[in-house]
């Protein structure tokens, strides 16, 4: 076995550590990085950025076939296996150039599996790793329901590389993963089955705009089947068949465990390194340092209240680069955070969710279905919700169904950050007809 000596060795090469890594390098930190599967991690390779490739072909599909009779004529029908082949070229070069990219800036790169010896040392394959700090950035993956046949489940690596779309899909789980499948295959033309446990969907979301969002998917022919609970996927002769302990049955050509992701804590050999987690992911101090002082952890390994996405990734390794390199010691502070489910149409939300109004918020709920800005594409239902604090009446919270909402919420959370109060927008001049321009009338 041999021993090497660095700074600092990172786990995992996803967008926080490749940020950690090339960073804390070009600060003049001896770097190692270490990777035991895709170089660039889960949202370059079979994450955010290929399901967004695929979620054009929905956004153009919805764009064509809202104007029927409107000025268009023929909806397009989706070839499959030519969106997967344009999604490979986004997909294909990122090992390859996500490797490359961190030892142009003098990052020693290590493929295999991490493992702790002692609080100092990692073993990876025939090699020793020794360092001063390390950075445990080995992100999540799929959970799996434990139930009968769970070896027949696939996940959402197995449907962004789907070779042909199936005639019937089927999404156990009810959360934004799921959301995005379904708008994405039956777009593709394949008849979807959405099975959730309770009656509640993507529960950490506007249950109205939920409930909205379900029934725009419904009226495509996407079929929600709500308080059933799966216990057992058998093999059939064509294909799958779901059962609960009741009277449910369905056949499927395909299933898909869609429940969530799970930290992958458990190959790590933690306890060597004295780091402790639970089932939500390491835990870590204000500063993100472990129970192990000498030892961060970033990304979506943490056991957080944050939602575990890409952009929040990122900010935690922008931290932990600033704290290392002594340029911020103070403890971590987020920013209200945006969540998206690039569904049809898409739905958005950030900072303070509230069902009414009470004593501390004031909620508005506006119809803009009718506006110019949805109306002149015949958007079948806008919907947006805002939520002041009486007591300063500004902005806290907001969240929006329509096919903007990705760029809607982003202007939210500007306005959110920076305090900005209602009058302050009512100054400004913004470009008409645009979604912006909108602003001054839904915050007023």
């Amino acid at each position: 076995m041999m021993r090497k000596e660095f700074d600092i060795v990172i786990i995992g090469s996803g967008v926080a550590g490749m940020t950690t890594a090339s960073n804390l390098a070009s600060a003049g930190k001896q770097v190692a990085i270490v990777e035991e599967d895709l170089w660039g991690g889960t949202c370059p390779n079979r994450g955010c950025d290929p399901k967004k490739v695929l979620i054009s072909a929905v956004e153009a599909k919805d764009h064509i076939q809202q104007l029927q009779g409107k000025g268009l004529d023929t909806i397009p029908k989706v070839n499959w296996p030519d969106l997967m082949a344009f999604k490979e070229t986004f997909t294909s070069p990122v090992p390859k150039q996500s490797k490359e990219s961190l030892e142009s800036t003098g990052v020693e790169t290590f493929t295999g599996k991490a493992e702790f010896i002692n609080d100092h040392r990692l073993k990876v394959n025939e090699d020793e790793l020794t360092a001063e700090q390390f950075i445990i950035a080995a992100g999540a993956r799929p959970s799996i329901l434990d139930i009968e046949g769970k070896e027949h489940f696939l996940t959402s690596k197995d449907f962004l590389s789907l070779p042909e779309m199936p005639e019937t899909i089927t999404l156990v789980g009810g959360g934004y993963i799921a959301f995005e499948f379904a708008a994405i295959a039956n777009a593709a033309g394949a008849k979807v089955h959405v099975i959730q446990h309770n009656d509640r969907p993507l529960k950490a979301f506007d249950r109205e705009l939920v409930d909205l969002l379900m029934e725009q998917l419904k009226s495509k022919g996407v079929t929600f089947h709500l308080n059933i609970e799966i216990s057992k996927v058998e093999k059939t002769s064509i294909g799958y068949s779901l059962r609960d302990d009741s009277n449910f049955q369905l056949n499927s050509d395909l299933v898909f465990c869609t429940t969530g992701r799970i930290p992958n804590t458990d190959t790590l050999n933690l306890e060597n390194a004295g780091v402790e987690y639970d089932k939500k992911g390491i835990t870590v101090n204000e500063s993100l340092q472990t129970t192990n002082p000498a030892i961060f952890a970033i990304g979506d390994i943490l056991s957080k209240s944050q939602p575990k996405l890409t952009p929040v990734c990122s900010f935690e390794a922008s931290y932990v680069v600033s704290y290392l390199t002594g340029k911020d010691t103070a403890s971590i502070s987020y920013p209200s955070i945006p969540t998206m489910v690039f569904s049809g149409p898409k739905l958005a939300q950030i900072g303070v969710v509230v069902d009414e109004s009470n004593d501390d918020y004031e909620l508005s709920t506006i119809d803009a279905t009718k506006w110019f800005s949805y109306h002149r594409t015949n958007e079948p239902i806008s919907k947006v919700k805002i939520i002041t604090d009486k007591k300063t009446g500004l902005l806290v919270g907001a969240a929006c169904l329509n096919n903007e909402a990705d760029e809607l919420i982003n202007y939210f959370s500007q306005l959110i950050e920076k305090k900005v109060s209602s009058s302050e927008v009512a100054k400004h001049i913004f470009a008409y007809p645009t979604i912006a321009s909108d602003l001054p009338s839904l915050y007023s």
